[in-house]
C-alpha cells in the first residue's frame, strides 16, 4: 500500500485536493479530524489539557473550548508547545492506528491530510509527500474572503509556518493552485491518477 502526506500552507488549498481526491474514492484521513479525537470527552488527552490550561478551556457540556484554547497558546509559544506535545503523540498514533486498518483492508492508497506534516517531521511516515501551493497574496486573499482576517493577520498566520520554499524542497509532488477550482481539480486528478499508477 502507497501511503501519501498531503500538506500545504493556510489557504493554499490541501484541503480542496483532499475533497477532491475523496470524491474521486480516495481513502483520505484528516490530522485536523485527529486532533480533535485526541481531546474528545473522556479522553486521556483532555484530561492532560485540562491539567495544563484549567477548566476555563471547557464548554458546559464538558467538551473542549477551541476558541479559548486558542487565545491562550496563540501568543504564547511556551503554551502552545506544552498543547503540542500533548496532541501531536495522539494524532501521530491515531493516524498510524487509521493506515493500519487500510491496509488491513486492502486499500492500495491511504492519504493523511495534515497541515503540519513537514513541520513536525512526519515525512518519515508516509511514502510520498504532495504539497498544494499558491502565491501568497493568493492565500491572503483567501483567508480575508473565507475567514474575515484583515492583511495583515493572514500575514502573521502564514509568517508563521513553514515557508513555501522548504516545503517544495522537501515534496515528492507538487500542485500549483493558482488559478480556478477546475484548473486545481485537473491538476489534483492527474496526480492522483500518478498515485494510483505507482500502486500497480
Amino acid at each position: 500500500m502507497l501511503t501519501v502526506g498531503l500538506t500545504g500552507g493556510v489557504a493554499a488549498g490541501k484541503s480542496t485536493v483532499a475533497e477532491i481526491w475523496r470524491k474521486a474514492g480516495a481513502q483520505v484521513a484528516s490530522a485536523d479530524d485527529f486532533a480533535r479525537r485526541a481531546v474528545a470527552p473522556g479522553t486521556a488527552g483532555l484530561e492532560r489539557v485540562v491539567e495544563i490550561f484549567g477548566t476555563e478551556v471547557l464548554l458546559p457540556d464538558g467538551t473542549l473550548d477551541r476558541r479559548a484554547l486558542g487565545r491562550l497558546v496563540f501568543a504564547d509559544a511556551e503554551a502552545r508547545r506544552r498543547l503540542e506535545s500533548v496532541v501531536h503523540p495522539e494524532v501521530r498514533a491515531l493516524a498510524r492506528e487509521w493506515t493500519a486498518r487500510q491496509r488491513d483492508a486492502g486499500e492500495e492508497l491511504a492519504v493523511w491530510e495534515s497541515p503540519l506534516l513537514l513541520e513536525r517531521e512526519m515525512e518519515s511516515e508516509v511514502d510520498i509527500v504532495v504539497v498544494v501551493q499558491a502565491p501568497e497574496a493568493l492565500r491572503r486573499r483567501r483567508m480575508a474572503e473565507t475567514r474575515e482576517m484583515d492583511e495583515e493577520e493572514a500575514q502573521a498566520v502564514i509568517d508563521a509556518q513553514l515557508p513555501d520554499e522548504e516545503r517544495r524542497e522537501r515534496a515528492d509532488i507538487v500542485i500549483e493552485n493558482s488559478g480556478t477550482r477546475a484548473e486545481l481539480a485537473r491538476r489534483a486528478l492527474g496526480v492522483l491518477d500518478e498515485l494510483r499508477v505507482g500502486t500497480s
